[in-house]
């Protein structure tokens, strides 16, 4: 049986919604890193045409092959003639010269460069072919739980086939972030100057960095067919977010809904503790046990995310499957705290059993099932039917 209790302690109240994000975009994805909370999602899973902003998948895959040992920092490699050969935003390599993995990163990262990103994926891929890479592109995103994006090429050049949704690349910059910290600063770098003759070819396309919002990464994207789009992270106090938009009009529309957005999302939420670990929310029926009732407690300190309007409580309710079988040890997680902030995703928290309960004794068994075997020769067929509705 699922018993759904209301949380008796301070959480029974309703909360005011956030005021909603009207954005532009024509889809969009934000993400409250800190809580794991979804804070807005336009078209958040429609494989799109994502630009340079999947070159991420790129620089998370060379980030691996640094840790694994398949790449140096100061390793060069060789630029081929199909890398030289791209268009677009390039570090305007030339075909036979040899470039240190570091500095195409970086050339990736800050200049966006096509180049760079092909003289990557030629060194990763089991054949060496650009192509050969994007294969196994498509099979880590889809390990990494990414299931709306495959790729055709290293660097988001268009071409049939190459997708990604906006949740994905949240998750991708998220796995970025938490994964990668010792590269993670290099997205935050405004200027590279990679050849000293392309001296205006040097600074980080991403409008936020500067700004004093806490922006520090990630990747700006554009084509015609795609618009313009950015996939953003930021950080003020105790809390980062992760942002996605695509299908902007222009470079100066990108760059003031990013801004509004990030504002937005740290303006109208604000964490809110609601419970210290080992605080009692209520208490949950015990089957077979020595005592009838387990004290269900936070297993640890509960901080939620939610709209700056709400007040000091949410409604909140407790769900566990009962009564709860004896043996019970102290600690064991036993039942779940539901909250629901209106216009947020619910949020659900283990709660620990409050003491251990020993199986009841031979007798106390055997008197618990002829009480339950008496109750039932004592009811009628009707009583039943209710029972059983």
């Amino acid at each position: 049986m699922i018993r759904t209790l209301a949380a008796a302690f301070a959480l029974i109240l309703t909360t005011l919604p956030a005021l909603a994000f009207d954005t532009r975009a024509s889809s969009a994805f934000v993400l409250d890193q800190t809580t794991g909370t979804v804070l807005l999602a336009k078209n958040a899973d429609q494989p799109l045409p994502p630009a340079s902003m999947s070159k991420l998948m790129t620089l998370y895959m060379a980030f691996e092959a640094l840790g694994d040992g398949r790449l140096t920092l100061n390793e060069e490699l060789p630029v081929s003639q199909h890398a030289m050969n791209y268009a677009g935003s390039t570090l305007f390599l030339k075909a036979g010269e040899r470039v240190p993995v570091e500095s195409l990163l970086r050339g990736i990262i800050v200049l966006s460069g096509n180049d760079a990103c092909a003289v990557i994926a030629e060194a990763l891929s089991p054949d060496g072919t650009e192509a050969g890479f994007a294969r196994m592109m498509t099979q880590r995103a889809v390990k990494m739980g990414m299931t709306n994006s495959t790729f055709a090429n290293s660097n988001g050049w268009p071409q049939a086939g190459h997708l990604m949704s906006m949740r994905d690349l949240a998750l991708l910059a998220n796995r970025m972030i938490t994964d990668f910290p010792q590269y993670y600063p290099l997205f935050a770098e405004k200027e590279y100057l990679f050849d000293p003759t392309e001296s205006s070819n040097r600074f980080n396309r991403n409008p936020l960095l500067g700004l004093g919002i806490g922006a520090d990464g990630l990747k700006t994207g554009h084509t015609q067919e795609a618009g313009y789009g950015l996939v953003g992270s930021a950080v003020q106090g105790d809390r980062r977010i992760i942002f996605v938009l695509s299908g902007m009009s222009s470079a100066e529309a990108r760059a003031e809904e990013a801004e509004a957005m990030v504002n937005w999302a740290f303006r109208q939420f604000a964490q809110r503790p609601l419970g210290k670990a080992g605080k009692r929310i209520t208490q949950a029926d015990v089957w077979m046990g020595q005592a009838k009732t387990v004290g269900l407690t936070l297993g640890e300190d509960l901080t939620v995310l939610l709209p700056v309007l709400a007040g000091d409580n949410i409604e909140a309710e407790v769900v566990y499957t009962g009564p709860i079988k004896a043996p019970i040890a102290a600690g064991d997680t036993v039942a779940e705290l539901v909250l629901q902030p209106e216009g947020l995703p619910e949020t659900r928290v283990p709660l620990v059993a409050e003491a251990s309960v020993a199986p009841a004794g031979f007798m106390a068994k055997i008197t618990t099932v002829a009480l339950i075997l008496l109750d039932r020769l004592n009811r009628g067929p009707d009583d039943e039917a209710e029972a059983a509705s």
